[in-house]
């Protein structure tokens, strides 16, 4: 049994890692003010730890490109996504937890096409 005890601390210690390298949500999200934009994928990437689209608005006061993150990869493709479900050129209707610091960043609660 003395021999397996080494295995299990580095496993439990290699579970643990990870769980305080992520960045917790409400950290740099409000997730008490969601908003919702709308405008024109520009740019989707599907890399790790996390999914962004660059989201170029056109509203009074919201213009701009938006970075808006989603989960990983895999969670998206978990939930029914694929890679091409959105395109560049797309427009999309987005809800997004708001950057605390104002910025155009956000965390994506909820991703429609336009008109749908």
């Amino acid at each position: 049994m003395r021999g397996k005890r080494p295995f299990l601390f580095t496993l439990a210690l290699s579970m643990a890692i990870p769980a305080f390298a992520h960045h917790s949500l409400e950290a740099q999200y409000d997730p008490n003010h969601p908003i919702t934009i709308n405008g024109t994928l520009t740019k989707i990437d599907w890399s790790n730890p996390h999914v962004h689209f660059l989201v170029d608005v056109m509203e009074a006061g919201e213009n701009g490109t938006w970075d808006v993150e989603l989960g990983s990869p895999n969670a998206q493709l978990r939930g029914g996504w694929k890679i091409d479900t959105f395109k560049p050129g797309d427009r999309v209707v987005v809800s997004v937890y708001r950057a605390r610091d104002g910025s155009h960043i956000g965390f994506a609660r909820k991703i429609t096409k336009a008109g749908k």
